[in-house]
Formats: C-alpha cells, structure tokens, sequence
C-alpha cells in the first residue's frame, strides 16, 4: 500500500508564524511609510510660515504682495496692481491665477534663495506638491473660505493648505501640529474642494474616514 506524505503539525505552526511574521512585516513598514508622510507633510506647514518671516524679514514685504519684487530678486514677476503692497497674500491658496499674490509667492521665496523648485510660472512643476501628491499653497486668512466655521472660525493672520490627503494622514498630521482635534484649533480637515475657492466646513474626526481625501489647512 503507498503511503502519502503530508506536512506535520510542526512544519504546518512554522509556515504560519513565518506568514504571520511576514504581514507584519507589511504593516509595520507600512505604518512607517504613514508616519513618515504625515511628517514630511507637517514640515510642509512648518516651512512655509518659515519661508514667508524669512522673506518678511529680508525685504520688509510679504512674498507675493511685494510691491518691489522687480527690485529685490531678479525677474521677480509682480502681482496684479489691485491689491499690490496692502500687507495681505491675495489670492486663494490654490489659485491657478499667475498674476494672483498667493500664485506667485512660491516664485519670490523661490527667487529669494529661500526655497527650491521651478520660479517659471504657468507650468505643473511649478505648482508645489506635498507627499501624497497633492498642492500646498498659503494666503491670508483675511478672503479665507476653504472653510467656514461661523461659530468656530480660524484665528491668525495667514492660512496654509494642503490637499489630497488621506484621513488617516490628515488626523496624524493634526496630532503632530495641533491638538488632534480636526474641527477645532489652528489645524482643521474638510473634504477636498472642487474648485478654486470652494467653501466648506471643517469635519470632525468621526466625519474623517482613513481612506477618504481631505484639504488640511493650518492657521498662523
């Protein structure tokens, strides 16, 4: 009579601690990845406010406001005349305006030596992106209406933004610069807008699924 072979109940616990060993791998590693985009957003946050002072402090004018960028930094492209000098960044933070003062900020820091990336306007490498892949932009909390809290509006003068990111992120991100809660405080999650400009309000943590897409936006 032939005998069948089969695997013993050892080599049955070693195949499923190595598999187990395995996917934890995977999600560890994968937690990591999460954590070091959350970070690496966060600093987004934190650098641009560095590189407005920054500007601010060099030239005594507000990167995208300037009204002397001609003079301070070479082929520094001034905003339209309207609002030019007014101490504000005009504009919103998503604009696709190259003649809008939250538009061409990123060209005068840029400009100024301040910061790296494209100063050609007009162009998708000139747009900043976070990790996710989403755009970051910055403008003045005055005209802000990404959200719209009546009852628990913003405070600060300015307002950074940065969209396409995952609600598992965003709420990281929220803990690491603010007080984790997303409708509250400096930082506020709301759902990503479908235009320019588009008003909303900031969402709860409950109301931030993990694998949804939000616009993080942080007061200063």
């Amino acid at each position: 009579m032939k005998k069948t072979s089969g695997f013993t109940l050892i080599e049955l616990a070693i195949v499923l601690v190595i598999i187990g060993l395995l996917l934890g791998g995977v999600l560890k590693g994968q937690e990591l990845i999460n954590s070091a985009k959350a970070k690496n957003i966060a600093n987004d946050f934190k650098n641009t406010q560095i590189l407005l002072y920054g500007y601010q402090d060099k030239y005594r004018a507000l990167p995208g406001d300037d009204a002397a960028v001609a003079m301070h930094i070479t082929n520094g492209t001034p905003a339209a005349a309207a609002n030019r000098g007014n101490g504000r960044i005009d504009g919103h933070w998503n604009s696709v305006t190259p003649t809008d003062e939250s538009y061409l900020f990123w060209q005068h820091v840029r400009l100024a030596g301040l910061a790296t990336g494209s100063t050609q306007v007009g162009t998708d490498a000139y747009i900043p992106r976070n990790a996710d892949g989403g755009r970051i932009g910055v403008q003045s909390l005055n005209g802000f209406n990404t959200i719209q809290d009546d009852e628990n509006p913003m405070v600060g003068t300015f307002v950074v933004c940065s969209e396409g990111i995952t609600g598992r992120l965003a709420k990281q991100i929220d803990v690491l610069l603010d007080d984790g809660l997303t409708n509250n405080g400096a930082v506020r999650v709301t759902t990503t807008p479908a235009a320019v400009g588009a008003a909303g309000n900031s969402l709860a943590n409950a109301a931030v699924p993990d694998g949804g897409t939000f616009t993080v936006c942080m007061s200063f």
